[in-house]
């Protein structure tokens, strides 16, 4: 008989404490309930670490509170950290503060990857889940585009099983195999928020298989109904700055994909910035996003220095 796989779900959170309370009730109602929820909250001030303090949920709760925000990057950078270290996950299951997870979303994906590894003989390096708005509508921000170039046999066994192959996912429920993180690493922490998720992703699916697939549905429960590009305001600067570091000093992507990236973002930068009425805050985020660019990003230990001891998860656990 096989034995499950051991799943830790990975909350980052940052002064949203009635959106996480939804999250942690979205991954405890699940028909599939993770081994464990990491939830690391971002030096909160809203109350969370009282509310982190206290709650008592139906899934073992490892709480990490940071001394300073790190962003949604450092923060899943220690999250993920954990989950592989300290809670021995094979998959990690990955989301924002601001995501609701469907009852059937975590049993759907691992479904699916069984389903996939069985067929092929490959496990997939990670399956997203179809993001939707509060209305039930596919979510803008995250949504995702068929693999280009896969071939019709890879796209032929995606769809018989309910899904589709895709190159690159956010980090909104999101189950990811452990051994993809120990092959290529974590996230990078210095990208702070954006970007960060299109940067790991790519990485770990730019020589494996990564799928979506429509039974599993993760709500994301953004004020607004819109992409990234619906009027940034400051923090413009780290789509920018971010997006030129994941074309420039990322592995991520192929030679030609940093063609055609680069050129889709300068087009939706362009019409971020002409719709915007924003635009000097925009103009300034631009220039300070390419000049901060020119430098590579700092390492997740000098990011993580004197806010957690981050230990690497690419040797073996001992």
């Amino acid at each position: 008989m096989t034995s499950q796989p051991v799943v830790v779900a990975v909350v980052v959170t940052y002064n949203r404490r009635e959106l996480l309370q939804t999250t942690l009730a979205g991954i405890a109602s699940g028909t599939r309930v993770p081994d464990a929820v990491v939830v690391v909250d971002n030096a909160s001030t809203d109350g969370t670490a009282e509310f982190l303090r206290d709650y008592q949920g139906p899934v073992t709760t490892d709480v990490v509170t940071l001394n300073a925000n790190v962003g949604g990057a450092g923060g899943f950078v220690v999250g993920m950290e954990r989950a592989l270290l300290d809670h021995g996950a094979h998959h990690v299951w990955i989301m924002d503060d601001d995501t609701e997870p469907q009852p059937n979303a975590l049993r759907e994906a691992l479904d699916v990857s069984l389903a996939y590894q069985q067929e092929t003989g490959q496990a997939p390096a990670f399956i997203a889940s179809r993001v939707v708005w509060t209305d039930g509508r596919d979510h803008p921000m995250n949504r995702m585009r068929p693999r280009m170039g896969a071939s019709e046999e890879a796209r032929s066994t995606a769809a018989r099983l309910g899904a589709t192959q895709i190159r690159s996912a956010s980090f909104v429920s999101v189950l990811i195999r452990a051994d993809e993180i120990r092959e290529h690493g974590l996230p990078i922490a210095d990208y702070f928020i954006w970007n960060d998720d299109l940067e790991f992703t790519a990485r770990v699916s730019r020589r494996g298989t990564a799928l979506t697939t429509n039974a599993s549905v993760a709500n994301h429960h953004t004020k607004v109904f819109g992409d990234a590009g619906a009027d940034p305001g400051p923090r413009f600067y780290y789509e920018v700055r971010n997006k030129i570091w994941v074309y420039t000093r990322s592995n991520a992507l192929a030679p030609w994909e940093k063609v055609l990236f680069t050129g889709a973002s300068l087009r939706n930068w362009t019409r971020t910035i002409a719709a915007s009425p924003n635009r000097k805050v925009l103009l300034a985020g631009l220039f300070k996003g390419l000049r901060h660019s020119l430098r590579a990003p700092r390492s997740n230990a000098q990011v993580l220095d004197g806010v957690y001891a981050l230990r690497n998860v690419q040797e073996p656990v001992r």
